[in-house]
């Protein structure tokens, strides 16, 4: 049986890496190219710059996540060594922080704050009175 999984598991991983791959490279042409079509439509750079940068940020979150999903097939499927796993941890915590800081970068913001100003929003609605 795994005669027939490990073939398959590298397959996978390797068009998943590809897609990843690609989705990092479209996302870049696309908001380089969208970001000079808007800086010859306006004049306003540091809006069309803030497009640009989360743009390309979604982009590259989103080519990461298929990127580690690659590495964490091969890693389980193909080759399961202490090595391999330890390697694999590294990656993902690698990727984990990377996404954290990305997030912050495009919303400006860390990731429980928008929790705090839901929880405010939702306390204005039941008539208390939030500081």
């Amino acid at each position: 049986m795994i005669e027939f999984v490990e073939p398959i598991a590298k397959w996978v991983a390797a068009i998943i890496e590809v897609m990843g791959i690609l989705v990092i490279v479209s996302f870049s042409a696309y908001t380089l190219a969208y970001g000079a079509i808007e800086a010859c439509k306006s004049r306003d750079f540091e809006a069309i710059y803030t497009r640009v940068r989360r743009r390309l940020g979604r982009g590259i979150l989103l080519g990461l996540e298929l990127l580690v999903a690659a590495d964490i097939i091969h890693t389980v499927a193909v080759e399961l060594t202490f090595t391999t796993v330890g390697v694999l941890a590294i990656i993902v915590l690698i990727r984990t922080f990377l996404s954290f800081t990305l997030d912050v970068e495009l919303t400006g913001r860390w990731p429980w704050q928008e929790c705090e100003k839901s929880r405010k929003a939702s306390n204005n609605h039941s008539g208390a009175i939030v500081n």
